[in-house]
């Protein structure tokens, strides 16, 4: 076992003195399904078995879509992993959370913002963004308060998760210094579960929630020898090889994580959300690059993933390839299967209910630089938002920052990689789909 892992298991257990046994509430709690959120990183939503991937394993994925209500048609409302996780988190688009880039940009252009995290004169730049996180409501914190015991493991942005989050535990430390996006946390996953394990054992009667989102398969691509020498053999390039390894090693431990459910008793009262941050199209030429329209971009390739939710007895499984689905409904669903109210206002829906789903005929989306240019007003760094309504995408262009550019539109039905811009030959659905995306959300000029 890793030292570092047996390590800061045992720390964070010292520091917050294992549960806290208290209330009515948590007694009453302990009746309660666990859950599980488990969210891949840079991740394309075809690569799977399950979404008909020739090469790809992901056999654990695989029979948690078979035992899942599953949504082929599943998106992220942005391109990127730290706003993405935000609105995984409060169920809230990110021009509403206030989190739309992963690092500040700061006033010296030649400072590199990951590499200033510690100096104190940059510090309200790194804390504001925090901040807007911090101040909305999100599920952890809400569960929490419900008699939950909730631990944070691999990619977390928003500083010490039990401080802006409400987690109980964490593995990441949040500290100015040493946390861009995970710290200590980066390394579950990649080197063992065990800490999820000792913190489900320590659990006991009390239900638990867990936030597993390791930084697989995101780069740097560096999978085991025999899962590389396995895809050397199919893939085009070595760098797209090295991909491959990395999808299907996150697999195994999401094989890993359920199979010990499955054999500690624990699975059947356990809802089981997966879902992926982003997009991610392999650059054949680079390794740890990502292509174009993918990460980072408003095309299918940066914001589409399939959505699983899974609790036997519970959801039925059945497989939707035709209705939308978005992770801003996560919160809605998992607040409709515990039965208590999820905050007034959240712009997403119960999954779980058939004809909530089928009413539904668009989902929104926004995309913005990686770095925002004013952390007082967040949303000054859009690049593009996006409306799908039925089959039918619209992606509208910022004019402040993408001058010039002109809006696209695709038959996602007839060109599921947006190769036939059809914006000149369909303009009175150009209008149409435009008044919507407005109605959902109209920047300010």
């Amino acid at each position: 076992m890793n030292r570092t892992l047996s390590t800061l298991t045992l720390l964070f257990w010292a520091a917050f003195g294992g549960f806290v046994h208290a209330s009515d509430a948590a007694g009453k709690s302990a009746r309660s399904p666990n859950v599980v959120f488990i969210i891949s990183d840079d991740q394309a939503w075809n690569d799977y078995g399950f979404m008909g991937h020739p090469h790809i394993a992901t056999p654990a994925l695989d029979r948690l879509a078979a035992q899942s209500l599953t949504f082929d048609r599943g998106y992220t409302p942005v391109p990127l992993c730290r706003p993405s996780l935000a609105s995984i988190a409060t169920g809230l688009y990110p021009h509403q959370h206030g989190v739309t880039g992963n690092d500040p940009a700061l006033p010296e252009a030649t400072v590199n913002a990951m590499a200033a995290r510690g100096e104190a004169k940059y510090a309200r730049y790194y804390e504001t963004i925090i901040n807007h996180f911090a101040r909305q409501p999100n599920l952890v914190r809400d569960l929490v308060s419900r008699g939950y015991v909730a631990l944070q493991t691999g990619k977390w942005w928003e500083g010490d998760p039990i401080k802006t989050a409400g987690f109980t535990h964490s593995m990441t430390q949040g500290t100015a210094r040493s946390s861009r996006h995970g710290d200590a946390g980066l390394a579950i996953g990649r080197e063992g579960l065990e800490p999820i394990y000792n913190f489900i054992e320590q659990a006991g009667d009390h239900p638990f929630f867990i936030w597993y989102a390791p930084m697989l398969p995101h780069a740097p691509h560096t999978p085991p020898d025999e899962l590389l020498q396995k895809y050397l053999k199919v893939a085009p390039s070595e760098p797209v090889a090295r991909y491959w390894a990395c999808v299907e090693w996150f697999d195994r431990t999401c094989g890993e994580l359920l199979g010990y459910l499955n054999r500690n008793g624990r699975r059947e009262n356990t809802i089981i959300v997966y879902t992926a941050d982003n997009g991610w199209l392999q650059d054949p030429e680079q390794a740890n690059q990502f292509a174009p329209r993918s990460k980072r971009s408003p095309y299918e390739g940066g914001i589409r993933t399939p959505i699983l939710i899974s609790w036997p007895d519970h959801v039925k499984p059945r497989r939707d390839k035709a209705h939308l689905a978005s992770t801003v409904d996560l919160w809605p669903t998992l607040a409709a299967l515990l039965k208590i109210p999820a905050p007034i206002g959240l712009p997403g829906l119960n999954l779980t209910d058939a004809r909530a789903v089928a009413r539904r005929t668009a989902v929104f989306g926004e995309q913005y630089a990686h770095d925002v240019a004013n952390v007082d007003e967040p949303t000054r760094s859009l690049e593009h938002r996006w409306v799908i309504d039925g089959w039918w995408k619209l992606i509208v262009p910022d004019p402040r920052t993408q001058p010039g550019e002109a809006a696209e539109l695709y038959n996602l039905r007839d060109d599921p990689w947006e190769q036939n811009n059809l914006d000149g030959k369909e303009a009175g659905r150009v209008r149409k789909l435009s008044h919507r995306l407005d109605e959902a959300w109209n920047p300010t000029p």
